[in-house]
């Protein structure tokens, strides 16, 4: 993380309110876009995305490293998302693919945004952080409460998804 957004969040700590709003303003769209992404819909990722910076303000204080806020925070909204999608997350629908395979296409950024909700969502998790959202591998793993190894596969096994769903 930058170390200018890390004096950010040190003054959100330390109580100062325009800190917390530079942090709402500065991170409201990143959390926005991956619990949109995650959920599917405008208005679940609107009530979502507020329950995440309720937990964010009143868990600041706890922030024991504030050079990890972009991981803690990311963490927080994929557990909100989890809570959102319950059902679906502990039984991902295998994908349905009717489009031919093509092995040599590179997974780019506008592939990722068309085809991300055809993606089951354990995959989807890691394809969104790591692609849109620009988060490390490590930062990925953080978040997720897994392994490296665990979200290179979960990258790899969804890269290989949207090459599928592309198009010719």
């Amino acid at each position: 993380m930058e170390p200018e957004w890390v004096a950010v969040v040190v003054r959100a700590q330390l109580g100062e309110r325009e800190a917390v709003a530079e942090l709402v303003r500065g991170w409201h769209e990143p959390v926005w876009g991956y619990v949109r992404r995650m959920l599917g819909r405008d208005d679940l990722a609107d009530d979502v995305s507020q329950e995440v910076w309720l937990a964010v303000v009143r868990g600041l204080p706890r922030l024991k490293e504030p050079e990890r806020f972009a991981a803690w925070l990311f963490t927080i909204a994929r557990r909100s998302v989890v809570n959102q999608l319950r059902d679906k997350y502990a039984d991902p629908p295998p994908p349905a693919y009717d489009e031919p395979d093509l092995a040599d296409h590179v997974v780019d950024r506008v592939d990722v945004r068309r085809l991300v909700d055809k993606v089951p969502v354990v995959e989807r998790d890691v394809l969104v952080l790591f692609h849109l959202e620009d988060l490390s591998l490590e930062e990925c793993a953080e978040v997720l409460g897994v392994p490296v190894g665990t979200v290179k596969s979960r990258l790899h096994r969804a890269r290989r998804l949207i090459r599928e769903g592309v198009e010719p």
